[in-house]
Parts: structure tokens; sequence; C-alpha cells
């Protein structure tokens, strides 16, 4: 990994844009991983995988980093995860963080567009949902409803 290079900070820039377009959405809905959560989980993932890459021989499998990250991403997902008044709360938020450190590997692994993708579909699938469950009422049941 070379901070000189162009592609170290076409990660690092695409980490921050993916981040921050996701965790923009977080933080219009008051959601425990806002900006700059989603921001910091993005861009860790794209450098622990650079860094994974940049010391590549033949006996390190880059995949070792990727592993411990999904391990260190599912522990500070389980953190956002809520039991209060008999409901679970936090799945949404939990599973937007374990997408964020995809998006961040795939950018480290230097798939950028997909990375891209990925995050419009991410950000169209938690507008879209979220729009559909404020106004189709047989969606707002059980864990669902809203009780304000």
């Amino acid at each position: 990994m070379d901070i000189l290079q162009s592609q170290f900070w076409i990660g690092v820039f695409l980490a921050i844009f993916c981040g921050a377009l996701i965790g923009l959405e977080r933080q219009f809905k008051g959601k425990p991983a806002g900006i700059r959560t989603s921001i910091f989980i993005c861009l860790g993932t794209n450098i622990f995988i650079s860094l994974g890459l940049a010391h590549l021989t033949a006996t390190v499998d880059s995949t070792r980093v990727l592993g411990q990250v999904i391990t260190g991403i599912g522990f500070l997902g389980a953190g956002v995860i809520l039991s209060r008044d008999g409901r679970i709360h936090g799945i949404t938020s939990a599973s937007t963080i374990w997408i964020l450190a995809g998006i961040g590997a795939m950018i480290g692994f230097a798939h950028y567009l997909p990375a891209l993708i990925v995050t419009l579909f991410t950000l169209s699938i938690l507008i879209s949902i979220g729009f559909l469950e404020n106004r189709v009422a047989f969606l707002r049941k059980g864990v669902h409803s809203k009780k304000e």
C-alpha cells in the first residue's frame, strides 16, 4: 500500500463517499450508526483490506484479514441490537453496519464500481422499504408496528 499512489486515495475517498451516503440516511432517521460511524466502518474496512493486500506473500492469505474484519464487525453490529419492552431493536442498524463493512472490503479489493452499485442498492432499499412501511398498513404488524 503506497499512500502516494492514486489508487489508495481513490479507495479512501470512495469509502468516505459510500459510507456518508448510507450514514446520511441513517442519521436522518435518528438511528445509532449515523454519518460518522458509517464513514469510519467503510473507511476502516477499506484500510485493513488494503493493508492485508500490501503484505501479501506466497505464505500470507489476504482473506484472513477479511475474516477478522467480519468477526469484529459482527461484534460491533451486535452492540447496536437492543431488547426493550419485549421487542428487539437495531437489527437494521446491525445489518447496515455489516453491509458497510462489505462495501469497504469491496473498495479495499479495488472493486470500485460494484461497491458504488451496492451502496446505491443499499440506500434504495433503506429508503423504499421505509417509505412502504409508513404507507402500507399490513407492513406495520408485529415488531414493525409504530407505537408513538
